[in-house]
């Protein structure tokens, strides 16, 4: 046991057992997603590259699969049309350009988009036939994308718009969103939706400013958005105590028909965009949580989607670790964090008017 920076919690340990089922798991990926080009930016193609390498030396079992486009309807679920006509003619006619400040778009990037948007459905379908989980390997990213305003490195939201899909094939959606950002485009499209719970762990103060535990849903839907924001510093026995305290019990009360997960691994203590001390094996553990609701709501149904990481190798390293927690390998931690447990304990306060898990 080492000493710690933070005081009042202890630094856990994490045991990794073997399976005794290994469950089937699909990788989304098509080469497109390469031809997002952004040059020396934060997002850029180079990340798929360092996961693809790092899932083939892993000797991972997974099944590779070719997503389908998004037809624009589909898009225009979650989007305006006047929005997506203005990325089609910024890539297409204009060659590129800047959405935001910091979200480009080259020619090729509306096209990478709608396949972006698609290899997530594609992975809605994969849980329905016969895959049991799936991981979409997409670029560009999407939790940030607003109906009409692309940011925050994202142009559609592609999280939110397979959620709309999946809806209409299962019924109750929970989305789970580990990136260390807020998620503040899918939390906007589902804030008054009771067939949607949204659940985000996010760093707090940081980009882009929204999530506080007080965001609970629109009238009528109170209690179906849930934020949990963690100080700077926060590390795996605090996310683990969040997850296993407040996700897992509000999920099961929620039991939905399948799970959505925006995995950005950009809270990993690697990561240059964020002061989060999450570890590879952390990310895991969280995976670990997150598939065994999925076992127990929804037969297994689940479908991740690359979102966050900004440090090549700890993202490719925290991927692989998910993969294998998706595949039942099951990594387990212990610790405390003071921190964590007061912000636990405030969003109990506030969510305890809505689930009986709370009170």
């Amino acid at each position: 046991m080492r000493d710690d920076p933070y005081p009042g919690k202890i630094v856990f340990y994490i045991e990794i057992h073997s399976p005794l089922h290994m469950t089937r798991t699909g990788v989304i990926y098509h080469p497109i997603y390469l031809e997002h080009e952004t040059c020396d930016h934060p997002e850029r193609k180079e990340r798929l590259i360092a996961i693809l390498d790092k899932i083939e030396s892993s000797g991972l079992d997974v099944e590779f699969i070719t997503p389908r486009s998004a037809t624009i309807d589909e898009v225009e679920t979650n989007h305006s049309r006047d929005y997506i006509d203005q990325v089609r003619f910024m890539c297409e006619e204009q060659g590129g350009g800047y959405l935001d400040m910091d979200t480009v778009v080259s020619a090729k990037s509306y096209e990478a988009a709608l396949m972006a948007a698609g290899g997530v459905m594609t992975g809605v379908d994969a849980v329905s036939d016969d895959l049991d989980n799936v991981f979409a390997l997409v670029r560009p990213p999407g939790h940030h994308a607003l109906r009409g305003r692309g940011m925050g490195f994202c142009v559609f939201n592609n999280v939110a718009i397979a959620t709309r899909y999946a809806r209409k094939k299962f019924g109750r959606v929970l989305i789970v969103d580990w990136d260390v950002h807020h998620g503040n485009g899918t939390s906007a499209s589902f804030y008054s939706d009771r067939s949607v719970m949204y659940f985000s762990t996010h760093q707090s103060p940081h980009y882009p400013g929204t999530g506080r535990v007080d965001e609970v849903g629109a009238k009528g839907a109170e209690g179906f958005t849930i934020n949990v924001p963690l100080q700077p510093g926060t590390d795996d026995p605090g996310y683990l105590m969040v997850y296993r305290e407040v996700l897992r019990p509000v999920a099961l009360e929620f039991d939905p028909d399948i799970i959505l997960v925006s995995a950005g691994q950009d809270a990993h203590q690697g990561d240059p965009l964020s002061s989060m001390r999450l570890s590879t094996e952390g990310f895991g553990a969280m995976a670990s949580i997150v598939k065994e609701v999925a076992d127990l709501c929804c037969e297994g149904r689940m479908v991740a989607t690359l979102e966050g990481g900004y440090n090549l190798e700890a993202l490719s390293d925290s991927v692989v670790a998910v993969l294998r927690a998706f595949q039942g390998e099951v990594v387990q931690g212990n610790g405390d964090d003071t921190r964590a447990a007061q912000r636990i304990e405030e969003v109990k306060r506030v969510q305890r008017a809505y689930w009986d898990c709370f009170s």
